[in-house]
């Protein structure tokens, strides 16, 4: 079975298509089938079908759109329900002709002995014993274009929320056809290629590798003259629509057609094998780049430096905030990324993040180790072996390294290459004064756009006739914006989205409004910054410049329009026209469907406007995720007794959340949002906020195996309830600390926290808190194979709950005793206990209990000879723990399943489970996976 998305949508059994009905299910089945086996959300298939207006009953729609696809995939295991969506559970590894596509040109461009196409010259032996391999890349490329029937996508293109996976599959075709010319290129194919590159050139005007491409089979055919017309061509194409002239490679060409150098020879030429891995990560070139055209002619001139330096080139890039060097950086990086074949990496290191988050160096290594396909498990804890891996895979290699928004050296320096050959281009608002003194950087300092490149940004924005028709204008909105880049970029968007307005108009009201942005720190500048804000600012109504004001409180990365609402203490109808009022107005920006979020610079902005409410409009923002996310946990976990939460204040919204599924889906979207809220809490003075959100997180964290995060928020719930003196509260806190401790192997650490725990709930007279603890204590020690131990704290705390009623953690506690006896060996014990425990928690609907009691009895009846019952107990077990959202004891349950498969004998079976129980471990970044991987390898 294959799902086919290179053409028309379909299915194929056995190679024999089969009709899939209807848009809305195509759309439905191309978006589970670009998920790529992992789980799609049921937002974003909702947005792949219905895009940005889904109508009311899509969620019911979907569920039997999914039904239908089932029966045509062949089963309901074709398609599994995994929160927060559904995923694509099709065998093998070709389950997608995209998938094969793929793997196919993954071979056929797989680096190898051969070199570059028009670079330099090479042996005729070694050019001969290329052929070869050129030949067989061509069979593969072949092949795998061949599987495009027609535009990727076909029946839905334009319609779904999907255009961007088929502008993906069109540029794959598109680097496949390259590939496989460049490689007849090298078989002689020159005349025979012509008219496919003429093709090719005419539906790419503006493709420099295309048209290299053609001139060089046009000069190896004999046709210099037409080769020579194909640049000026390309260089006409290029200046008309970009204003930009051919990269160095095709400006070299030309001058080597010229000149008739011998190095174009076919027998003279080297082949540069494209490598698969090399990772390509620059973010987007801004649309309408202008000016610096002095730094970008030293940048080319470091090119040549890096190819002939004995050491790594390094290029420090600084100015103030707003003057265009991530522009600049990336607009360059595209016009010599084909100088850096083995590949080009960047980075964001926030390094003046107004929320502290500047990134570690640590993550970032780990990122570029994972861009050169260093699995997970691979990757070094500590900073410094992550620096000596990555210079390893560097060595001998040309990638280009854009570390862009750094703060500091210090940042940097783990991330320079050790061996020359590479490229690295820094960005900061600071000069980097360490990095040029220590490590030889080269200094480039970033200023203003000259008048002239100010007015070739307003044109290349709003096009020439325009800016023509209004010079004087222009000249004034360049003066007002003071020449900065941002200032300019955002008078642009302003003017673009009003072309009935005169620029004259529009100069007015900067003129109208001059001022000063203090937390720009570019001198007088800023003046000018603040001008431009304030301009969109003022043309806002009341109620929509109350909400862009307190938009700038907000402490997340983003928002939804609930945050939004409460923070402003309006309705969600008010509030999502509000929202909608400001992204018309280009202040806001709606990244992804009912999710929001501003430039820093807007942010600050918006921050310096609040008034008087701020603290009112704070405690409504705080009090809508606090009760929110209390609301989710009691959904996601049914077992966590609630706690006591203050009624919220007057004009919070709260979302009623339905089920474990939304929770799961909730605390997903607002994952750093809530981060943020709890580490920013304090400054506030919302201490009774910071711990209560800590508390509501244990569970999402726990299951996703974010044990790092879940220690760093419960360290701030510990400070916080010391300084309100909450003693149940620390109790709590300790326990879960404790806990969390225990999963890591910490257990003097845990038993110290677990020990805090008893102690305060004994202090305040709380069986129950004492219950909970003597649980936690239990399965400490369980782990640590202390059984006997482990038991008596079970039976302690099973007597405490029986004593308060609470029949749910009896039942979790009947079920703990069970596991022991199993590790006990006493496992008909274990049947009784854990049986008892079933019928208790599925009668109180509890599915994370009831989930870890199929675990027990699946254990007992394997060792007891039942191998048939136990596979139906792991089976339910994983299956309820997958549907919660609780990916670490999911993989845990698959690992011992397919451990039982093995011992069986039944090696197919085992290598499922554990298969399975590896995705798991990669997707939330368990070191574990590198045991379950030389499992598979052993099978």
């Amino acid at each position: 079975m294959q799902v086919r998305l290179l053409g028309p949508i379909d299915v194929t059994q056995a190679g024999v298509p089969r009709e899939v009905p209807g848009l809305r299910r195509k759309a439905v089945l191309a978006a589970l089938a670009v998920g790529r086996g992992e789980v799609v959300s049921t937002d974003r298939l909702i947005d792949a079908v219905w895009g940005e207006d889904p109508p009311a009953t899509a969620m019911n729609t979907l569920q039997r759109h999914v039904s239908y696809l089932r029966q045509v995939l062949g089963g309901r295991d074709t398609i599994v329900a995994r929160p927060p969506g559904y995923v694509l559970a099709l065998p093998g590894d070709d389950a997608t002709d995209v998938a094969v596509a793929e793997r196919l040109i993954r071979q056929g461009t797989a680096q190898g002995s051969a070199q570059g196409s028009a670079q330099g010259s090479a042996q005729g032996s070694a050019q001969g014993s290329a052929q070869g391999e050129h030949a067989e890349r061509v069979r593969v490329l072949q092949q795998a274009l061949a599987l495009w029937r027609g535009r990727p996508l076909e029946d839905i293109a334009g319609q779904t929320g999907l255009d961007a996976e088929a502008e993906r599959l069109e540029v794959l075709r598109l680097h496949a056809q390259s590939a496989l010319a460049e490689c007849r290129l090298q078989l002689g194919e020159h005349a025979q290629l012509v008219p496919d590159l003429e093709r090719l050139t005419r539906d790419h005007p503006l493709d420099e590798g295309l048209h290299g491409q053609l001139m060089l089979a046009l000069y190896r055919s004999g046709r210099p003259a037409d080769a020579l017309a194909t640049y000026q061509r390309l260089r006409q194409a290029l200046a008309t629509e970009l204003g930009l002239d051919p990269g160095q490679h095709l400006r070299d060409l030309e001058a080597a057609v010229l000149r008739q150098d011998p190095a174009l020879d076919l027998t003279a030429s080297r082949v540069t094998a494209a490598a698969p891995a090399a990772p390509a990560q620059l973010p987007l070139a801004v649309r309408g780049f202008a000016g610096h055209a002095q730094r970008l002619a030293r940048l080319d001139a470091l090119v040549q430096e890096a190819a002939a330096a004995r050491t790594t080139v390094v290029c420090a890039v600084s100015g103030p905030p707003g003057v265009g060097k991530t522009s600049l950086a990336v607009h360059w990086a595209h016009r010599v990324a084909d100088r850096f074949p083995d590949g080009q990496l960047y980075v964001n290191l926030r390094g003046f993040d107004q929320r502290g988050a500047v990134m570690d160096p640590a993550e970032a290594l780990s990122g570029f180790l994972h861009a050169f396909r260093t699995p997970r498990e691979q990757v070094p804890a500590g900073l410094d072996d992550r620096a000596t891996r990555y210079r390893s895979i560097l060595a001998g290699k040309r990638v280009l390294i854009i570390l862009d928004n750094a703060r500091d050296a210090d940042q940097v320096r783990p991330l320079l290459p050790g061996a020359p050959g590479c490229l690295v281009l820094v960005t900061s608002r600071n000069q980097l004064t360490p990095l040029v003194a220590a490590e030889g950087a080269v200094p480039l300092a970033l200023d203003l756009l000259t008048a002239g490149e100010a007015r070739e940004l307003l044109t290349l924005r709003l096009g020439a006739a325009r800016t023509a028709a209004e010079p004087a204008a222009v000249a004034e909105i360049v003066q007002r914006c003071a020449r900065l880049p941002l200032a300019l970029s955002i008078a642009a968007a302003h003017a673009a989205t009003r072309p009935g307005t005169s620029l004259a108009t529009h100069a007015a009201q900067l003129r109208d409004t001059a001022g000063g942005l203090d937390a720009l720190d570019g001198g007088d500048t800023s003046t000018d910054v603040r001008a431009v804000f304030s301009w969109s600012y003022r043309a806002l109504t009341d109620d929509g410049a109350r909400m862009f004001r307190l938009l700038g409180l907000h402490p997340g990365p983003d928002l939804g329009v609930p945050a939004a609402a409460s923070l402003a203490g309006v309705g969600l109808p008010r509030a999502r026209a509000l929202l909608a009022e400001l992204v018309e107005a280009n202040l806001l920006t709606e990244h992804t469907p009912g999710r929001f979020r501003f430039h820093d610079l807007l942010r600050s902005y918006a921050a310096e406007q609040v008034s008087a409410d701020r603290a009112a409009a704070v405690l409504r923002m705080f009090d809508h995720y606090l009760h929110t996310a209390h609301a989710a946990v009691m959904q996601l976990d049914t077992g966590r007794p609630p706690t006591r939460l203050p009624r919220p204040a007057d004009g919070v919204t709260v979302i009623k959340v339905r089920g474990g599924d939304e929770a799961m889906a909730w605390f997903t979207a607002e994952d750093a949002v809530l981060l943020a809220a709890v580490h920013g809490g304090a400054a506030e003075g919302l201490d009774e906020h910071v711990w209560r959100l800590a508390w509501t997180l244990t569970t999402y964290l726990d299951w996703l195996g974010r044990f790092d995060d879940l220690i760093a928020t419960s360290a701030a719930a510990l400070a916080a309830l010391l300084r309100v003196g909450d003693v149940l509260g620390r109790a709590h806190v300790h326990r879960d600390l404790g806990r969390t401790l225990a999963r890591l192997g910490r257990f003097d650490e845990a038993a110290t926290h677990l020990d805090q725990a008893i102690d305060l709930y004994r202090s305040l007279g709380d069986p129950v808190g004492q219950a909970r603890t003597h649980h936690n204590i239990g399965w400490m020690l369980q782990v640590q194979q202390r059984h006997r131990e482990a038991l008596t704290h079970s039976e302690q705390a099973f007597d405490l709950f029986e004593a308060a009623g609470d029949v749910l953690w009896q039942a979790r506690t009947l079920n703990a005793a069970g596991w022991l006896h199993a590790q006990l060996g006493d496992h008909r014990r274990t049947l009784d206990l854990s049986g008892r425990a079933l019928q208790l928690l599925q009668e109180v609907g509890d599915r994370h209990g009831e989930a870890g009691t199929w675990d027990s009895l699946a254990l007992a009846h394997d060792h007891l000879g039942d191998h048939q019952q136990a596979t139906r107990c792991y089976d339910k077990a994983i299956q309820l723990f997958e549907q919660l959202g609780d990916r670490a004891t999911a993989a845990d349950v698959l690992v011992a399943a397919g451990d039982r498969h093995h011992a069986a004998g039944d090696g197919a079976g085992a290598a499922v489970s554990w298969r399975r129980a590896l995705q798991h471990f990669e997707a939330i970044g368990d070191p574990r996976a590198g045991d379950v991987n030389r499992k598979l390898q052993a099978v």
